[in-house]
């Protein structure tokens, strides 16, 4: 393929052809989300907002690795692993993408609970039947899952407005603290398990893994790895889940940190939107939580199986009995395991979100060696991403430091 010959997508055509990366958005943006980032800004202040730049340098370049690996090997990242790695490695990538999934499933069950709780005052976990039974018909069902997404976005759409809404009611971030951060460093004490899983939900080589199969659905072709699709795609996703969560962050920043509040209960993330919306704010942040974790409860279960079942060899198709009725036994077995827990909800949904590392460590092995591969880089005479190399390189050492660190930590406790 000659890349000289490949025309820049026009901003049209670029809105037609972006998809995966909005679709992950939403998986990202679940109850984990929302409430690790309102843990950090109510836990530490401003000290960590300085976590974004890392968020976006990470998300982006684990998009654009995993899309270009996908591009000029004509495969979805883990049938790339198998081809050049062996079964053993795809396996290995497969379970290990899965857990890291699995996990994400608990703790959207238990944010599913958990809105309704906030809305109706009932107990999370009856709350979280309900929502169950709802979730395990679309999968089963015909043409149920495009009605519910829509009204799901117009949920999550208007949680982004009341999150912005209540940054302007309370006049909005204290700005020299806000870039006195972003350029000086420091970790707040204690705040290093929560950092681990606001960084490894809003910047995760999962993502990226399975925004090569939706590639797939998408039917994109090589030459939108040089027109500009790809790269919009990423940084759409990108931009989509740190607008969310940094407004969550700095919200709780504003409202909760000046208190001495963390947040431990569901009453307290309701409290986030208080200066916006007063005694109503704990039914919206109830339906907020519901919405994203009805969203990413559908989106999130489904890639855990396709990530499984490229793992193992088996179907990847949504529609194959695999992964439905995989995705119902992967719920069955999570929502046994939230009801075990008898601490607080919110709790859960922070030990779920640390979990999620899991993947990084493994999926980011391979994918970091394939993209170091000659034999891939440099076909048809295209050249070696150098900036790309280093910026893999650079995210995964990350990573793999804040996720030893972490365990590092534990084990001393």
């Amino acid at each position: 393929m000659d890349v000289s010959k490949v025309n820049r997508a026009s901003f049209l055509e670029i809105l037609k052809r972006i998809g995966p990366g909005l679709i992950l958005a939403g998986v990202v943006i679940g109850p984990g989300n929302i409430t690790t980032s309102a843990m950090m800004g109510a836990n530490y202040g401003y000290t960590m907002i300085w976590l974004i730049i890392p968020i976006i340098i990470m998300g982006i370049t684990f998009m654009l690795t995993c899309y270009r690996i996908s591009m000029l090997t004509g495969m979805p990242t883990i049938h790339a692993i198998r081809h050049y790695y062996g079964t053993p490695a795809a396996m290995i990538t497969g379970i290990a993408t899965f857990m890291s999934c699995f996990f994400f499933t608990m703790g959207n069950i238990t944010g599913s609970g958990t809105g309704l709780n906030l809305i109706t005052g009932i107990n999370w976990k009856i709350g979280s039947i309900f929502m169950i039974v709802i979730t395990l018909a679309c999968y089963f069902a015909k043409g149920v899952y495009s009605k519910v997404e829509k009204i799901i976005t117009l949920c999550i759409v208007g949680m982004i407005i009341c999150f912005f809404a209540t940054l302007v009611a309370t006049g909005g971030p204290d700005w020299a603290l806000f870039g006195h951060s972003l350029t000086h460093w420091t970790v707040a004490e204690g705040s290093l398990a929560t950092s681990l899983a606001y960084v490894s939900t809003n910047a995760a080589i999962t993502a990226g893994i399975y925004g090569t199969y939706l590639g797939l659905e998408k039917k994109w072709k090589q030459e939108d790895l040089f027109n500009g699709i790809m790269f919009a795609d990423a940084i759409a996703h990108v931009v989509a889940v740190v607008l969310i969560s940094g407004a969550i962050f700095l919200v709780g920043a504003i409202v909760l940190h000046p208190t001495g509040q963390g947040i431990k209960t569901p009453a307290q993330l309701g409290q986030l939107l208080v200066p916006f919306l007063g005694s109503a704010a704990p039914v919206i942040m109830g339906v907020a939580l519901l919405a994203a974790a009805f969203s990413s409860l559908l989106g999130n279960t489904q890639r855990g199986m396709v990530l499984l079942a490229a793992g193992i060899d088996k179907p990847t198709r949504l529609e194959s009995n695999f992964i439905k009725w995989g995705s119902l036994v992967c719920i069955v077995i999570t929502t046994a395991i939230c009801f075990m827990y008898n601490g607080s909800p919110t709790q859960l949904i922070l030990i779920a979100n640390i979990s999620t590392a899991i993947a990084t460590p493994f999926g980011g092995f391979f994918v970091t060696r394939l993209i170091f591969r000659k034999d891939i880089n440099e076909q048809n005479g295209l050249p070696q991403p150098r900036m790309l190399q280093f910026f893999m390189l650079v995210s995964y050492l990350f990573a793999l430091v804040m996720t030893g660190s972490s365990i590092l930590r534990m084990l001393g406790k």
